[in-house]
């Protein structure tokens, strides 16, 4: 299945293992299902496809080197990144065999704090290492997301672009009232050459109501790239953790989603917070 026909990617997987009682202190997040709870992770997946997720994203958010290195595991990255392509792999062979199966590249360090970003070098050698994994344990495509940094950004895309050409996407974390600013206060404007390059680019971890400005600037951006959006639920204590709520009924949810559609978003899931039931209302009223 190629990219562009892709609708509907999974909704959140981190928050909903927490929501079903798994342990997601960080640093480690949502790798930690894969060492405590794998056969809740591949549940987690059989939802979102049963839901009619055409593209799941495999547990890899907090894989990479630098995380494992802060619980002394940071020779076991290789590793955990193929246990979490294999868990997706087999949901999605078992359930929806035409279904893809996403590699997360998530930022090095904290997702809305841009401060902490290392220097260019090291992110492009740290996100080529996970991508090289990623590819090397099976996945589909690469998804690059929540980026906040412009230099980050631009350094994980060079990586994609030289391991996975043609093969990857970008999703960034923008200020909600301030369409194309990274969190970092930098624009995406200057990116606009190298995104040409990705399969799909796109907006995650903001709020679900602050979508659509968001979709609306970058399609005037890109006016032919598939556009990716998926909008979160609930809101980050001060320690990081998330805090799921149902402030966002699915109903709410399939509301905000069509303005995303209207402003020129074509590939539509689920960030933090969000349901297979929120997933599955979209599959069900979007292609109508």
């Amino acid at each position: 299945m190629k990219i562009s026909e892709i609708q509907f990617i999974d909704g959140a997987t981190g928050s909903e293992l927490e929501r079903r009682g798994v342990d997601l202190s960080l640093p480690l997040w949502s790798t930690r299902a894969l060492i405590d709870a794998p056969e809740i992770l591949a549940e987690v997946h059989r939802d979102y496809l049963t839901a009619g997720s055409q593209a799941i994203t495999a547990a890899t958010f907090r894989t990479h080197r630098r995380t494992l290195e802060k619980v002394g595991m940071g020779e076991r990255t290789e590793e955990l990144t193929g246990l979490a392509l294999q868990i997706a792999r087999d949901a999605r062979d078992e359930l929806c065999p035409d279904a893809l199966v996403l590699g997360s590249v998530a930022p090095l360090e904290d997702c809305y704090r841009p401060d902490l970003v290392p220097d260019t070098d090291i992110c492009r050698r740290e996100h080529a290492e996970l991508i090289e994994n990623l590819m090397n344990a099976g996945a589909d495509l690469i998804l690059i997301e929540t980026m906040n940094h412009l230099g980050e950004a631009r350094a994980a895309m060079q990586a994609a672009q030289q391991i996975a050409p043609g093969r990857w996407l970008i999703s960034f974390c923008l200020v909600e009232d301030h369409p194309g600013v990274l969190l970092s206060g930098e624009s995406l404007t200057s990116l606009e050459e190298p995104l040409s390059e990705a399969s799909a680019v796109g907006v995650n971890c903001v709020a679900a109501g602050a979508m659509q400005g968001q979709v609306r600037w970058l399609r005037d951006l890109l006016p032919s790239t598939p556009l990716l959006a998926y909008g979160n639920i609930g809101h980050a204590d001060s320690q990081g953790n998330w805090l799921s709520t149902d402030a966002v009924c699915p109903g709410d949810y399939l509301t905000h989603a069509r303005c995303w559609v209207e402003a020129g978003a074509n590939i539509i899931g689920g960030c933090c917070g969000t349901t297979p039931d929120h997933i599955r209302l979209l599959t069900t009223e979007l292609q109508q």
